[in-house]
């Protein structure tokens, strides 16, 4: 492969194997964690009930056991949205090419052990693309105004940070733009950040560091608030063990969910110029704590737990694409891509072709506007 399938091949399948690890762990605590698994998670697991399909809040979903998750399912297929597209995303996009995709072909869900609809499985605030594009018919760039403000959109916008390889810029304002058809706020905030902050880990050189710099320099609010004081207090951390109380209490002043994740108050999920999502800057802290390596990354995002598929999925895009395939333990790729009966490795070759076939019709393009600036400043 060359380094650019490989970096791309490795976001793609580290975001999945991080998704499929913490879905096992999400929604609870790391001491619920610590006693259902008998200590911390380090790999993959069974469903933290038994019996999931009866219980709540969890049924019917078929959560760990290497199952992907909606995150996955959303990262995948806006992949074939850019295979269909040919080009850069907006949130026409959204409309033309992703709401066909979650409402237009069975696929396999694992969690639901059948084939189904995307939409059938994805969450409310995913719904609304379907809801407000299909059905609302509403302007695309402005349908994320309304949705709950959460990481639904960050979850799955590494493509887009791969498309725009090495410009963090170029991926911030297209992942603004794109998911401005999904959300709003500090949650639209967050998936522009996301894709960057992928668009800087491809970048040959790049570093555990200069991904939160890139991640610094572009956030907006609250949004960079929440990162430069998670990953301030990560950077004095040695291990993921023992820093769950550090890192909550350093995103904590930014977040509207509540300490006791399932019990929301009225003011959560609601736009805000101060508030963050927890989800982007803890994954960034544990990637500053790992040093940017793939394993401890995700794992420390596992055993957090709250939101744990996510933030173990955008950890392990990030890390996975600053090391390469190679950094995704084999084993667990191999694991994952056969309990979801997915391809885990397929949709990263598949998006660096998009992103070779696009960045060269980009540099086409600034070529010919070159020339003709040229012209027009010459006496």
């Amino acid at each position: 492969m060359t380094p650019l399938e490989d970096r791309a091949t490795g976001c793609v399948a580290g975001a999945a194997v991080g998704d499929a690890l913490g879905g096992a762990t999400e929604g609870w605590t790391p001491e619920q964690i610590v006693e259902r698994y008998g200590g911390r998670v380090e790999g993959i697991v069974p469903p933290y009930n038994d019996d999931w399909r009866n219980a709540r809040p969890i049924a019917p979903y078929h959560k760990g056991d290497g199952h992907i998750t909606d995150d996955t399912l959303m990262t995948h297929a806006l992949i074939r949205v850019y295979e269909k597209a040919g080009r850069h995303l907006d949130a026409y996009a959204m409309a033309e090419h992703l709401v066909p995709e979650l409402m237009g072909e069975r696929r396999w869900i694992p969690e639901l052990e059948a084939e189904a609809l995307p939409l059938q499985r994805i969450f409310l605030a995913e719904k609304w693309i379907v809801a407000r594009l299909h059905y609302g018919h509403a302007d695309p760039r402005e349908a994320g105004v309304g949705n709950i403000v959460n990481c639904g959109a960050a979850m799955y916008v590494a493509p887009v940070g791969i498309v725009n390889a090495a410009d963090p810029d170029a991926a911030y304002a297209e992942a603004i733009d794109l998911t401005g058809a999904h959300q709003s706020s500090y949650g639209r905030e967050a998936a522009g950040v996301m894709a960057a902050a992928v668009a800087e880990a491809m970048r040959p050189g790049a570093t555990a560091d200069s991904v939160v710099s890139a991640c610094l320099r572009l956030a907006k609010d609250g949004t960079r608030a929440a990162i430069e004081a998670v990953c301030e207090a990560a950077s004095g951390l040695g291990h993921w063990e023992g820093s769950f109380e550090t890192l909550r209490a350093a995103v904590r002043p930014y977040d509207t969910v509540a300490d006791t994740y399932r019990d929301q108050g009225l003011g959560a999920r609601r736009p805000s110029r101060v508030h963050s999502i927890e989800e982007l800057p803890l994954a960034l802290g544990m990637l500053v704590i790992a040093k940017g390596d793939y394993r401890e990354t995700v794992l420390g995002g596992v055993n957090y737990g709250r939101d744990a598929d996510s933030i173990a999925s955008m950890g392990g895009a990030i890390a996975g694409a600053l090391g390469g395939l190679a950094a995704v333990p084999a084993e667990w790729v191999e694991q994952v891509g056969a309990a979801s009966r997915t391809d885990l490795v397929a949709p990263g070759r598949a998006i660096a072709a998009v992103a070779r076939r696009v960045r060269a019709g980009d540099q086409e393009r600034r070529r010919a506007a070159e020339a003709a600036f040229a012209e027009l400043d010459h006496p």
